[in-house]
């Protein structure tokens, strides 16, 4: 049986592969700009929510009266990219309404407070719509796919486009982030996708309340 390396003599083998490792180890920090830059983790969709952080405060002022429910983040993050059906049934993603403002709103005709909101917040994409905002009102019935259009034609609403998740997976994706706790459940993000509120529950989106708020995250008057 061989004796066991005394502990100093296994010590000084070890040292000259340590040395070199350390080397090697200072080495590479220096080829990627130092240990800061190695362990940095800010990013362009960091920078971009952080850059909100103004905004985010001059809103919560105005979250009151008919919007007073509405949430405001401290410090806005960039939400899921989600996925559903644009109006002409191809798919799309939130994502893809990155460069405007957007308020996500899920619905659907089994909810009551929803179906009451719809026409509201016709209004309100009638008020702001145009190439820096847009009301993207998502219906989430899994079944009787006419529904939700022969609803919408009924109560007038004529300037939201028809988007559609029939899975609700979008609701689920939402739920699973603490964002969705029921029906309805709106989001307004800024044109980098940061959140700049969310509301679980209805509002009066055509009230001067709400014109008032998102006039000011649009940078328009209300």
């Amino acid at each position: 049986m061989t004796a066991p390396m005394p502990a100093r003599s296994l010590l000084k083998a070890l040292a000259g592969p340590l040395l070199m490792g350390a080397i090697l180890f200072g080495a590479s920090l220096y080829a990627f700009g130092g240990i800061d830059k190695l362990f940095k983790t800010t990013s362009p969709d960091v920078a971009a929510c952080k850059a909100a952080q103004p905004l985010a405060a001059a809103l919560k002022p105005l979250a009151k009266g008919e919007v007073a429910a509405l949430q405001i983040p401290k410090e806005p993050a960039r939400l899921i990219d989600l996925s559903f059906k644009a109006p002409d049934g191809r798919d799309t993603t939130l994502s893809a309404f990155r460069g405007k403002a957007v308020l996500v709103n899920l619905w659907a005709t089994w909810c009551a407070p929803c179906r009451h909101e719809m026409p509201a917040l016709d209004r309100l994409q009638q008020k702001f719509g145009g190439a820096d905002f847009e009301v993207v009102a998502i219906n989430i019935d899994t079944r009787n796919f006419d529904k939700p259009k022969q609803f919408l034609d009924e109560v007038g609403v004529r300037a939201l486009a028809q988007y559609a998740d029939p899975s609700a997976k979008i609701f689920q994706d939402l739920k699973a982030v603490g964002r969705a706790f029921g029906m309805p459940t709106t989001i307004l993000l800024d044109k980098n996708g940061c959140e700049l509120a969310t509301l679980a529950g209805p509002a009066e989106w055509s009230s001067p309340d709400a014109f008032a708020f998102i006039g000011k995250a649009l940078g328009r008057a209300p």
